[in-house]
């Protein structure tokens, strides 16, 4: 019976959690703790700390180690196969259904007009990251932006970028180095 509590259990946290792992918690907190009472406070709040230590992400490692708490080796492979199924399924969902449109006019369509809603988002994005906006006026973020030099990077990428065509993984380890050596 554990097995089964466990496996629906993380398969609903999995079906119905939305931006990662850190979204998880609360929802893995509820469950186990309150609804099932499988852990201790004390016990969760060990396992958020490891599962921020080890690599993976964190809400698979709070899967993984609650499902070896209540249920050992085996537990612990069916709370973590629960928590990824469901994203397995939607993956291969919207695969099938690429793999059946994407050569369709419909199809195309929709995909030129979400471009630009995309890049708009992950503009707005940076734009929340940057700038700090009240009432009172804009101003400079100063913790994520302490200094010119982080402008003039930020400035220099989205040049090579833009005008070069310089890969963006590239700029991203071009970044970091700098970062390294200069700060």
């Amino acid at each position: 019976m554990i097995y089964l509590q466990l496996f629906v259990t993380f398969f609903v946290i999995g079906l119905f959690t939305f931006g990662g792992g850190g979204a998880m918690l609360s929802l893995i907190q509820t469950q186990v703790v309150g609804k099932f009472a499988w852990l201790t406070e004390g016990q969760f709040t060990d396992i958020v700390a490891i599962s921020q230590c080890t690599p993976g992400p964190i809400g698979v490692n709070c899967a993984t180690y609650t499902g070896y708490e209540v249920a050992g080796v085996a537990g612990s492979a069916i709370a973590t196969f629960a928590l990824v199924l469901p994203s397995f399924i939607i993956f291969y969902g919207i695969i099938t259904l690429y793999n059946r449109y994407h050569t369709t006019s419909l199809f195309s369509n929709v995909m030129a007009g979400l471009r630009p809603a995309v890049a708009g988002l992950i503009g707005a994005a940076a734009l929340i990251l940057m700038f700090h906006i009240s009432p009172q006026g804009i101003s400079v973020l100063e913790e994520n932006f302490p200094d010119w030099t982080s402008w003039a990077i930020m400035a220099a990428s989205l040049l090579a970028s833009l005008v070069f065509k310089i890969n963006p993984i590239l700029l991203i380890v071009a970044g970091g180095i700098i970062g390294l050596i200069i700060y």
